[in-house]
C-alpha cells in the first residue's frame, strides 16, 4: 500500500483568523503611514508576511519599511492570540484523516509561535504527525517552498498527497510543485469560482462540509491506495 497523506493549511482553513489578519495588517500598514482599504489587504492575505506587505505596497518597499509592517502586524495579531478559534469540525477533519490511515501534515507559512498558538485552538495535536511553518521555507506562498518541506518531512510525493487550502495562493502553490489542492471557502478570501478556476479540484464550503462529503472527495480516494 502507498504512503498518502493530506497536508493542511491552518489559517483560514482549520482556524478561523483570514479576518483578524486582515485588520491587523490594515492596522500595521496605517501605524506605518500606508492607508489601503481593508478589503485589498484580506485578498492577500494567505501569502506569507514579506510577500503580502510587497503585494499591497509594491515590491520597490525599502527594507526597513517593510521589516517595520511585519513587526507592527506580529505585535497586533499577538492580542488576538486568546481569542482565536477553530471552524466547526475542523479537529474532527484532522482526526478523521489519521484513523483512516492519512499521514497528517500541518503545513503552515505561520511562524512557529503562530503555529503554536494555531495548533492550540485546533486542539488536534494527537492525530498531527508533521507540521512544518514558515522558518522551514526560504519563500512563502505562492511559491510551493512550505510543500515542498511538508512533503520531504512526512516521506510523500507529490502524487500521493492532496493539499488543503482556502486561497488562490494555496492552488497555485500545489500546482506548481504538481499536487492536487482541494479548496474550502471559509477563509473568504477566495470564493469558490476563483479556486476552481485558479485550478482547485474541488472546493467545499468548510471542514464541517469536507468532513461531511470525505469518503467521495479528493482526500477520500486517497484512502486504501
Amino acid at each position: 500500500m502507498t504512503r498518502t497523506g493530506v497536508l493542511f493549511d491552518v489559517d483560514g482553513t482549520l482556524v478561523d483568523t483570514a479576518y483578524i489578519h486582515a485588520v491587523c495588517w490594515s492596522r500595521a500598514l496605517e501605524q506605518n503611514g500606508f492607508h489601503r482599504p481593508t478589503s485589498v489587504v484580506h485578498r492577500a492575505v494567505g501569502m506569507g508576511a514579506e510577500r503580502l506587505v510587497t503585494s499591497v505596497l509594491g515590491e520597490d518597499l525599502p527594507s526597513e519599511e517593510l521589516e517595520a509592517v511585519v513587526a507592527a502586524h506580529a505585535v497586533l495579531y499577538a492580542e488576538w492570540h486568546s481569542r482565536v478559534r477553530a471552524f466547526d469540525s475542523a479537529a474532527d477533519l484532522v482526526r478523521a484523516c489519521a484513523v483512516r490511515g492519512l499521514v497528517v501534515v500541518l503545513a503552515s507559512s505561520a511562524g512557529e509561535h503562530e503555529l503554536a498558538v494555531l495548533r492550540g485552538a485546533l486542539g488536534a495535536d494527537d492525530a498531527i504527525d508533521v507540521a512544518t511553518s514558515s522558518d522551514d521555507a526560504a519563500a512563502s506562498k505562492p511559491a510551493p517552498d512550505i510543500l515542498a518541506a511538508a512533503l520531504e518531512r512526512a516521506d510523500l510525493t507529490p502524487d500521493s498527497a492532496v493539499f488543503v487550502g482556502d486561497a488562490v495562493w494555496d492552488v497555485e502553490a500545489c500546482r506548481r510543485i504538481g499536487m492536487p489542492c482541494v479548496g474550502v471557502e471559509c477563509g473568504g478570501t477566495s470564493s469558490r469560482g476563483e479556486l476552481l478556476a485558479a485550478g482547485a479540484a474541488e472546493v467545499w464550503r468548510d471542514p464541517s462540509d469536507l468532513l461531511a462529503h470525505l469518503e467521495d472527495s479528493a482526500v477520500g480516494r486517497l484512502i486504501g491506495r
